[in-house]
């Protein structure tokens, strides 16, 4: 979820800075069309990516601006036609392969609102062959899809430019992580309502670092014995978490539901309990005296206003070594997490041995929870991550990781201008909301015919990757178009859920 506000309520406190930066009509999609981002391929770019990858073994490992080069001209997100890829990690004899799926949100009052979520994905990030990175934002706000596309290429730029990044990629993570909120802030790209989480995974050899800034989540497979259990390796930075609360609190922040601020529940008493049983009213940021911004994470990129009452861009940073019981990591924003747990997705790509079946099946997933609980759904965007061939460092069999067994992964934490500190890791993700109404729950499911498990047809029969997802996604919002417009209750205030 992102962060709500209303301009009749704020008033001239709202105003946004004179320079704004608007999405052309032109380039907006039509209303009817069903947009995704889907892994095309590109004799172009295959050819660019084999021209700057023959560049880096021309002894110029250290150059960072050639590094920085190839994040503007060669982009990861060009898939082969089977739909993934797969790339080599030299100094750990293994292989990473992986495939993506980003699809833009279904609002009934907004047809051509643009897919507010990007991500980027290098392999490799620079100039070193053992550095991968992937990385989600999830933008909200007015400006939202123009500040998660600001910060994915900034902060790409910023980490490769870090001193640091080379022998201390927490410190440039860190660093890279405030250098692009100082620079989203200074543009004339309006922040002051609008902004992005980032949830970035860095793997360098057999280590991954994990860096979060809000409620976006990075999940890993773990093997224990014969069942496959979810990590997480992020936790979302979100009121519901008493750290997090008190945090902002001291910061001026009021933490109030939606109801709470409308005067429907008593605002002295806490009323909201865990992430599942919020019914979609979870608690909210607001400035000490007015109805703005309602933000409902309490870490980002941006968000100028947020930030003086406690919205800080400072990173969670995760560091975890990579052991033949970690099959995959998957990077997903709130959309997946908001009717899915970290479990129930490590479980979906479990089942699939190829990753773009997996991405697939987690949005259209994803997709049918939102239209069945929500009369919209949120942008959806999967990054799924599979590492084959890893082993031990002689080739024998790498022992069981230590570091995911209590007290669990290691976390370094950020603050200020101050160097990294490890924190107690005493929290986990827990949202995978199921609440709603009865009478609503009945109407649906009365009008629904029994559904499938989406199960992806034989390589041999295979359409193009675009017409499956395309058929997929349309099956599913023409099945929930129909059962909405038979719902009396399907009308709720269209701000509840922006």
């Amino acid at each position: 979820m992102g962060c709500v506000y209303s301009r009749a309520c704020i008033g001239e406190i709202c105003v946004p800075r004179d320079a704004r930066v608007k999405e052309p009509e032109s380039v907006r999609p039509k209303a009817a069309e069903l947009a995704f981002f889907s892994p095309a391929s590109s004799n172009e770019e295959e050819e660019t990516r084999d021209q700057i990858d023959s560049r880096l073994s021309l002894n110029r490992a250290g150059d960072p601006e050639l590094g920085i080069t190839r994040l503007s001209r060669v982009s990861a997100q060009f898939l082969p036609s089977d739909g993934s890829r797969t790339v080599s990690v030299p100094s750990g004899n293994f292989e990473l392969k992986y495939s993506y799926l980003s699809q833009r949100g279904y609002y009934p009052d907004a047809l051509d609102k643009a897919n507010q979520d990007s991500f980027c994905i290098h392999t490799p990030f620079g100039t070193n062959p053992d550095d991968n990175f992937f990385g989600v934002f999830d933008g909200h706000g007015e400006f939202g899809a123009q500040c998660s596309q600001f910060v994915k290429r900034k902060l790409c730029e910023n980490l490769l430019r870090n001193s640091k990044f080379r022998v201390d990629a927490i410190e440039a993570c860190h660093a890279a992580y405030l250098a692009t909120n100082m620079q989203l802030h200074a543009d004339s790209l309006d922040d002051s309502m609008s902004g992005t989480t980032a949830i970035t995974v860095l793997v360098r050899g057999r280590t991954i670092y994990v860096a979060n800034s809000g409620d976006s989540r990075a999940v890993i497979a773990e093997k224990r014995g014969k069942e496959i259990a979810a990590v997480d390796l992020s936790i979302d930075q979100t009121p519901f978490r008493v750290d997090e609360l008190e945090r902002v609190k001291l910061c001026g922040a009021r933490v109030l539901t939606l109801d709470q601020i409308e005067g429907l529940k008593n605002p002295d008493v806490q009323c909201w309990g865990t992430e599942e049983g919020d019914d979609g009213d979870p608690p909210r940021l607001w400035v000490p005296n007015g109805m703005y911004p309602g933000t409902a994470f309490t870490r980002s990129i941006g968000d100028s206003i947020a930030e003086t009452i406690g919205v800080v861009a400072n990173p969670e940073i995760v560091v975890l070594e990579l052991t033949e019981d970690h099959p995959f990591f998957v990077l997903a924003s709130d959309g997946v997490f908001e009717f899915l747990s970290s479990q129930t997705v490590i479980d979906m790509v479990t089942k699939y041995k190829d990753p773009r079946d997996a991405c697939a099946a987690i949005v259209a997933e994803s997709y049918r929870l939102w239209l069945q609980y929500e009369t919209r759904t949120d942008d959806i965007t999967v990054i799924v991550v599979h590492i084959n061939g890893l082993a031990g460092a002689n080739g024998e069999a790498a022992k069981p990781a230590t570091i995911l067994r209590p007290p669990v992964p290691q976390v370094l934490e950020a603050t200020g201008s101050e160097s990294p500190s490890t924190f107690s890791w005493s929290s986990s993700n827990h949202r995978a909301r199921h609440d709603i109404s009865r009478a609503r729950l009945r109407a649906i499911e009365s009008s629904l015919e029994n559904g499938q498990v989406w199960v992806p047809p034989p390589p041999a029969h295979r359409k193009t990757w675009e017409e499956e997802v395309s058929r997929l996604l349309y099956s599913i919002c023409f099945v929930y178009t129909k059962v909405f417009s038979h719902l009396s209750c399907s009308v709720f205030m269209c701000y509840r859920h922006i």
